[in-house]
């Protein structure tokens, strides 16, 4: 992909992507307008399916929707509400340390900086830049495996993991389409531009991809 062809890919994935379904973090942020829920969701959907994240966050929400609501529950407590998501027990645990350094050090409030988010248990640099993007509409550039590969197999970066991704994105994609480029192909990376086989006679920005590291397709 030519730089110049971002314009037009990213154009053309705004008018594709609303087909599709929403990823449940991102549902939380429009729905809510919580950092705390973009925090916790995003916490409970690593190495896990949108469908089982999003009714484990509604199990838990229902219970606790606050830091201070949430360190009142038991680890073995979230740990049932939360249940079958990904490394359920480490997840309640952090889930609840954070909650307390929540209160402790920020008054109950989520931070909307990316380097004081990284200090939070269970946080990386994907969940600090969702709850910065999604939760505080600040610029931040969220790097998932889909936009990971998506964005190599475009051949608009060459890197060999999410976090120089991000930091190669940074330095190249037009500001103004930070915040919604994970959206945009988290969503096509689900449905289209998959791992393995991607579905590339239904893609509707292939003349834009150099289709690298891709051997079969649909």
């Amino acid at each position: 992909m030519k730089d110049r062809d971002i314009h037009s890919a990213i154009k053309i994935l705004r008018r594709e992507v609303p087909q599709w379904e929403t990823p449940i973090v991102t549902l939380m942020a429009e729905t809510y307008q919580s950092p705390f829920r973009v925090l916790i969701s995003c916490i409970l959907s690593l190495r896990t399916q949108d469908a089982t994240t999003a009714k484990a966050s509604r199990r838990l929400f229902a219970i606790a929707d606050s830091p201070q609501a949430m360190i009142k529950l038991t680890t073995k407590e979230i740990e049932k509400l939360i249940y079958p998501v990904g490394f359920y027990r480490t997840k309640a645990k952090n889930i609840r340390e954070i909650c307390r350094i929540l209160i402790n050090q920020y008054r109950g409030e989520v931070p909307d900086d990316i380097d004081k988010l990284l200090r939070l248990n269970g946080v990386g640099r994907k969940t600090a830049n969702l709850v910065v993007t999604l939760g505080y509409h600040k610029p931040g550039i969220c790097v998932d495996t889909h936009v990971h590969r998506i964005s190599n197999r475009w051949g608009y970066v060459k890197t060999k993991t999410p976090e120089k991704t991000e930091f190669a994105l940074r330095a190249k994609l037009p500001n103004q389409y930070w915040i919604e480029y994970n959206d945009l192909l988290v969503s096509f990376g689900q449905h289209l531009c998959r791992p393995i086989s991607p579905i590339c006679s239904q893609c509707p920005v292939r003349k834009y991809c150099r289709q690298i590291g891709v051997t079969v397709t649909r």
